[in-house]
């Protein structure tokens, strides 16, 4: 009977994960609190992954930003190692993964690269300026927008089936 439970509580939880989460699908923009989200199929084509067939397709999601504030992570240590950057999810529900393939797509905002000069010796002993690229931000501004693809595998037969959600 505990266990009985334990999965009911668990199956409540997992559900109410994907409440903010809406679908989208092939064409469709959602509007996520200022967030403009359009999700395309690129290309469609029928593989054979392990005796089984599946289709396969190429798919694009872009992200605009219609809301009335950019948003921003600054930088304020080096280095600074930052992983959440991400501003949407778009969730392929039944996506296989065969073949090293998505299940989502994230759309992250941008990097700002600053050039940093700093002095050295070389090897000979001479003292040489060299220049390091680094990322001193990460944004998107106001109408800004960012894109990227991915490559879903789906049984044979079905399309995509994607659910998008905000993340910050």
């Amino acid at each position: 009977m505990k266990n009985l439970g334990s999965i009911a509580v668990l199956i409540l939880l997992f559900a109410f994960s994907f409440t903010n989460a809406q679908k989208i699908g092939d064409g469709e923009t959602v509007d996520l609190n200022g967030l403009a989200v359009t999700f395309s199929i690129l290309n469609k084509e029928s593989v054979t992954v392990g005796g089984k067939a599946f289709d396969r397709y190429k798919v694009s999601a872009r992200a605009v930003n219609n809301s009335p504030k950019a948003y921003n992570i600054r930088l304020s240590n080096a280095p600074q190692i930052v992983t959440n950057t991400a501003l949407v999810e778009l969730n392929c529900i039944n996506a296989t993964g065969a073949k090293l393939t998505s299940k989502k797509l994230d759309l992250k905002m941008k990097a700002q690269n600053v050039n940093v000069t700093y002095w050295a010796y070389t090897k000979e002993g001479k003292y040489q300026s060299s220049v390091v690229p680094i990322v001193a931000s990460y944004y998107l501004d106001i109408g800004d927008s960012v894109d990227d693809n991915a490559i879903f595998i789906v049984p044979a037969g079905e399309q995509p089936n994607v659910s998008v959600r905000k993340l910050q």
